[in-house]
């Protein structure tokens, strides 16, 4: 997969405001600070075009990045951080409820979860509630650079046991600093959108 263009099209927070043209879709969640802006940067090959925060839970909205005008990769507001207020937390949680229930051309998440720790009771809350929907899931755990390679077996353990992972496939160790784990996710891409072609 390559990526000829970019283009940040819609940032929504109502199911009115989504795009209405029936591309594929491809939902990004996690925590408000795993990285979802360094990993969107680093599979579109951009740098700062997602822009990264220092303060996290800033994004509150649905962003829809349109790929090659081919498909969508969104990114939605993040999880688990503690200073959003409950009513902006239950906000931002009815509209992801409203995305996952009505669109039709979802075709896969990814779950963002950091290779460092055990994942959170919110990640695991959230990839229940992602399968409980149907939903194709793949984790991708960030800042694998954060962790020597003689521990990266231990803690791909770790995850795979708290989450429950049924498949080894649908666990992504990645880094937005080394690129480790993108090509992996563009052949994802590629096999679940298999008419992308290059648009100049």
């Amino acid at each position: 997969m390559k990526i000829n263009n970019v283009k940040l099209t819609i940032s929504a927070v109502r199911m009115s405001q989504f795009p209405d043209d029936n591309k594929e879709e491809l939902l990004l969640v996690g925590r408000s600070n795993v990285g979802k802006s360094s990993f969107i940067n680093a599979i579109i090959d951009r740098k700062n075009y997602a822009r990264t925060s220092s303060t996290p839970g800033k994004t509150q909205t649905l962003n829809f990045y349109l790929i090659n005008n081919n498909f969508y990769l969104i990114d939605v507001p993040g999880y688990g951080f503690a200073k959003v207020s409950k009513q902006l937390k239950a906000k931002f949680g009815l509209m992801i409820e409203e995305y996952l229930e009505s669109r039709t051309n979802l075709k896969a998440v990814f779950l963002l979860v950091d290779f460092r720790h055990k994942p959170t009771a919110d990640d695991k809350i959230m990839y229940e509630y992602l399968k409980y929907h149907n939903k194709k899931v793949y984790v991708i755990a960030t800042k694998a650079d954060k962790i020597a390679k003689s521990k990266h077996l231990k803690h791909i353990n770790m995850i795979i046991s708290t989450l429950g992972i049924k498949e080894k496939e649908e666990l992504i160790v990645f880094s937005s600093i080394t690129k480790q784990g993108r090509e992996n996710i563009y052949q994802i891409i590629d096999n679940i959108i298999p008419n992308d072609s290059p648009v100049a």
